[in-house]
């Protein structure tokens, strides 16, 4: 992924809502902004971004237009906080599912910067995972599962404190006051964790089998129906309304697969998978779920650390996601995950 000018920057963000715009409009705008920007400087920079696939350029002429591309929109700095503040129906994305943002996403997500940063959190967590003696190992495994567990139960709504869910999976025992619901909601993370662990290597191709496999441990006892949803869903606080038809369903989730194949680096899979998954929420209930506990099985059949998401900001988490839904835009939320990924490369020595 190319380093993008914050010139170019404002550009990608007046385009975000998906209309054509003619340079002379775009110009406009530029200026009215503040910029004090020629319409011959304009129209050299649209160019110059159409022709690396940042923007698409449409007709010749006065008729030329301009509109922004998946590489554009993957690309977008976006404030999360600032973007979501605005109520719902008063933002400018994408109420409908993009059926062009996974068949064309790029296979470098990463700048060469980004994958620095990650290579050297993958080198030393592999160095902290040698060697270990079979007590260290079953401890650091412990210790992963119950604040995965606990925190992305909790990114769920769920009110059980970490040490609440440390005697959950430690000592079977639930905490006073709470929905049963609760407690099955962890013990299912414990579960998944544990067979995406024994079952890594099946996940290197991402299958509507495995998918759905991962999701009915996840769900399990909840009251969720099975399998791909037949019935609309809505997402709360979002203008965005993910795909209602069942066909569309399972072509958007072999659309994924391949998007996962394609991408050029295991952690770049990962966090298709996650975005991706959440995205295009095949399930009744337990899509975001999934989503981590599939990015943790990629990142464990290609040997990276497992996130646990401890340090993660609940509402930072749900504003970043709730940005790729509209906008389509990776920035936000690819932050958080290389966070993650370093803080998991320091922190924990499961493999």
């Amino acid at each position: 992924m190319i380093k993008i000018d914050q010139k170019r920057q404002k550009i990608i963000k007046l385009m975000l809502g998906g209309q054509v715009l003619p340079s002379s409009k775009i110009h406009q705008e530029i200026k009215t902004a503040g910029e004090d920007i020629s319409p011959v400087t304009v129209k050299r920079i649209l160019s110059e971004m159409a022709k690396i696939g940042l923007l698409e350029k449409s007709g010749a002429g006065r008729s030329t237009g301009y509109n922004i591309s998946v590489k554009g929109r993957i690309s977008a700095e976006v404030d999360a906080k600032e973007y979501c503040s605005t109520e719902p129906d008063k933002r400018l994305g994408l109420k409908q599912y993009n059926f062009k943002l996974l068949e064309n996403i790029p296979k470098d997500i990463f700048s060469p910067e980004e994958l620095k940063v990650l290579h050297e959190a993958t080198a030393e967590y592999q160095k902290r995972t040698e060697d270990l003696s079979p007590a260290i190992e079953k401890k650091e495994l412990e210790r992963l599962i119950i604040e995965l567990s606990w925190k992305s139960s909790k990114i769920e709504g769920n009110t059980y404190t970490l040490l609440d869910t440390e005697k959950l999976i430690l000592e079977n025992k639930e905490a006073p006051g709470h929905d049963r619901k609760e407690a099955l909601m962890i013990l299912n993370h414990k579960e998944a964790f544990n067979y995406v662990r024994q079952q890594a290597g099946t996940f290197k191709t991402l299958t509507r089998k495995n998918l759905e496999e991962l999701h009915a441990i996840l769900v399990k006892g909840l009251s969720v129906e099975l399998g791909l949803r037949k019935r609309p869903v809505g997402v709360l606080g979002s203008i965005y309304r993910p795909l209602d038809n069942v066909q569309q369903i399972l072509e958007a989730v072999e659309a994924l697969s391949r998007a996962v194949a394609k991408m050029a680096d295991p952690h770049a899979k990962a966090l298709m998978a996650i975005l991706g998954l959440s995205y295009i929420q095949p399930f009744e209930d337990g899509n975001k779920r999934t989503s981590r506990l599939l990015a943790n099985a990629i990142l464990l059949a290609y040997g990276r650390a497992p996130l646990s998401y401890r340090s993660v900001d609940e509402n930072e988490y749900r504003e970043a996601v709730l940005v790729f839904y509209e906008l389509n835009s990776l920035m936000p939320f690819k932050k958080i995950f290389i966070s993650q990924c370093e803080f998991a490369a320091k922190n924990y020595a499961v493999k």
